[in-house]
């Protein structure tokens, strides 16, 4: 009888991997079609007609022709007199040295205070770190374009003034290092309750006996830190700085609301120019070819982030 049955379950066709994953792909593809077309309609088809529109001479005007230039777009966008791509090149990357590392230092900073057992009312410092995520990005600007006004009116003057390290006012947006101090501390503000919360949920998931061991060993609250806090945070670490890297390529409210790339362009970065490029001066042809070239930076170094940071051994 036995026999039978396993002579019987032996002559059943197995079903091949293929046939198993075109099964499974059909069960869950009603609950994902949303999301699918979704993907093709608002970021497949808008990136292939921005590389179709790279090569062309773009006009908006309905019933014109586009013509085919080629590669004269990209060839225009560097040979530019007055070096705009290469100059919001340079500030896309300089964005990210400076505002990165102190973004992640503070949100390590912050989060370790607000996690030490002598401070009480967590949740409510939690939300004020948070606040200013959920704020209006125009609301943030306007706040800073007031505290940064020009002459002893402003803020900052007023104070820098009063306390004697200025002799007189500093006109922020007219000068390059100056915007870009406002530029930088705008982003920082703006986001760095982000990294805050992040890093106060990750502190919460580390044992207490880690910390009981240290103390046993005489380790200073400093070396605690060093050795035990900093190592179990590692791979919310990684977490944080390739969204931190990723949303310093980003800028855009950050210099359009608060300089609009003042003064003369020096403080653009590459979606701010390709914004101004494209709607201001309506030279939608080198703005696509930006835009193709901002694609292919931010996907080299996505993908360097993946197959070098994202497959380090994390313990």
């Amino acid at each position: 009888m036995a026999q039978a049955i396993g002579s019987d379950n032996s002559k059943q066709p197995r079903k091949s991997r293929l046939t198993i994953g075109l099964t499974q792909w059909l069960n869950v593809l009603p609950f994902v079609a949303i999301g699918i077309v979704g993907v093709l309609v608002f970021v497949v088809y808008p990136m292939i007609q921005n590389v179709k529109v790279s090569f062309q001479e773009f006009n908006i005007l309905p019933g014109t022709r586009s013509p085919w230039v080629g590669w004269d777009n990209y060839k225009d966008v560097f040979d530019d007199p007055n070096r705009k791509f290469l100059i919001a090149l340079k500030n896309t990357f300089l964005n990210v040295a400076v505002t990165v590392p102190i973004n992640w230092f503070l949100a390590v900073f912050f989060a370790s205070l607000i996690h030490a057992r002598f401070v009480r009312m967590k949740v409510t410092f939690r939300t004020l770190y948070y606040l200013p995520i959920v704020t209006s990005w125009i609301v943030v600007a306007l706040l800073f374009k007031y505290l940064f006004a020009d002459g002893s009116g402003g803020f900052v003057n007023y104070v820098l003034l009063n306390l004697g390290f200025l002799s007189e006012p500093i006109a922020w947006k007219s000068h390059y290092w100056s915007a870009m101090i406002m530029i930088w501390l705008f982003h920082i503000w703006k986001t760095v309750g982000w990294g805050v919360v992040i890093y106060m949920a990750a502190l919460q998931g580390i044992p207490r006996d880690l910390y009981e061991a240290a103390d046993m060993d005489g380790a200073s609250p400093t070396r605690k830190f060093l050795r035990v806090t900093l190592p179990m945070l590692r791979p919310i670490t990684l977490f944080v700085l390739i969204n931190l890297i990723n949303g310093a390529f980003g800028f855009f409210p950050q210099v359009y609301f608060i300089t609009a790339g003042g003064p003369m362009n020096q403080t653009q970065v590459i979606p701010s120019l390709i914004y101004m490029e494209a709607f201001k001066h309506f030279h939608f042809g080198e703005a696509a070819a930006m835009g193709v070239m901002m694609g292919l930076l931010v996907f080299t170094v996505t993908y360097y982030q993946m197959t070098k940071i994202g497959k380090q051994r994390l313990f």
